[in-house]
């Protein structure tokens, strides 16, 4: 399997990110605009929390306010995990299925240098298996008398 560190070599490091006193509106708009399904709540540099498109729909319509009147911190995630960068696709499957969550930041030494989805783990794991069934296949019809 491979590293955090891979997986993001080969997506890329641009993390959308947000202030926790930006309105509910502006963040649905960002995300929208960048196809995306959360973003990383950051204050002063350091991340506060995360907003995905799921605590938009459970939690925006209980307060009973508009969307341009609500703030992202009345509506994220508080408690993030996150990953680090030396660990696994595997560690970061069972921690997105632990956790019920799909969006995982990746920090190191305190600093966001990724973010990965769900998506971007199971696409990984989807090339690894096709990467190992067609070495089986050439392995099958490549050996004399199977």
């Amino acid at each position: 399997m491979k590293t955090v560190k891979q997986l993001l070599h080969e997506k890329g490091d641009t993390i959308h990110t947000i202030g926790p006193e930006n309105s509910v509106f502006d963040a649905m708009q960002k995300m929208a605009a960048n196809n995306i399904g959360a973003l990383l709540v950051m204050k002063n540099g350091k991340p506060v929390g995360i907003i995905t498109e799921r605590d938009f729909s459970r939690k925006s319509y209980l307060l009973d306010k508009l969307v341009k009147d609500t703030q992202v911190k009345e509506i994220m995630t508080h408690q993030v995990a996150y990953v680090t960068p030396d660990e696994t696709n595997e560690d970061c499957m069972a921690l997105v299925t632990e956790m019920r969550i799909r969006h995982l930041p990746v920090l190191e030494d305190d600093k966001v240098i990724g973010i990965l989805s769900i998506g971007d783990l199971v696409k990984d794991a989807i090339s690894q298996h096709q990467f190992v069934i067609a070495q089986l296949e050439r392995y099958i019809y490549s050996t004399p008398g199977i």
